[in-house]
């Protein structure tokens, strides 16, 4: 296979993969930390903080599954894939800081941790070259 089109149909398995595990923690989270009556789901300012558990460790184990599958099958240019996937799900993020307002402190943390440092990780545990 041309290694330019390995390249790109890797990168979007690994966006859609990181994607699906995302969803799936997200799922996950609101099954055993359900909200409590009354609590706007589309309001994170009003939660506590157990609520912000789930969604973060959706984002950040999402971007670092999504960057790992990258590193680890694309022909070439694996560190630059994988952090452009945590830059593809830091995009995600940072539109749903204007969808679901947070705190400050959650903003920052999610920014911060969960995308670029989560897809370099994702490359440097598969032992790939840049």
């Amino acid at each position: 296979m041309n290694p330019i089109l390995k390249n790109i149909l890797v990168f979007f398995a690994g966006c859609i993969l990181g994607s699906c595990m995302n969803m799936g923690l997200i799922i996950t989270g609101n099954q055993l930390i359900p909200l409590a009556d009354g609590v706007n789901p589309m309001d994170a300012t009003m939660w506590e903080l157990k609520y912000f558990l789930f969604p973060f460790l959706a984002h950040a184990v999402g971007t670092f599954i999504g960057a790992f599958i990258v590193a680890r099958y694309t022909a070439s240019y694996h560190m630059v894939l994988s952090i452009s996937v945590g830059v593809f799900f830091l995009l995600g993020g940072i539109s749903m800081v204007f969808i679901t307002p947070a705190p400050l402190w959650f903003i920052i943390v999610d920014i911060s941790i969960a995308y670029i440092p989560m897809g370099w990780l994702g490359w440097k545990l598969t032992g790939q070259d840049k």
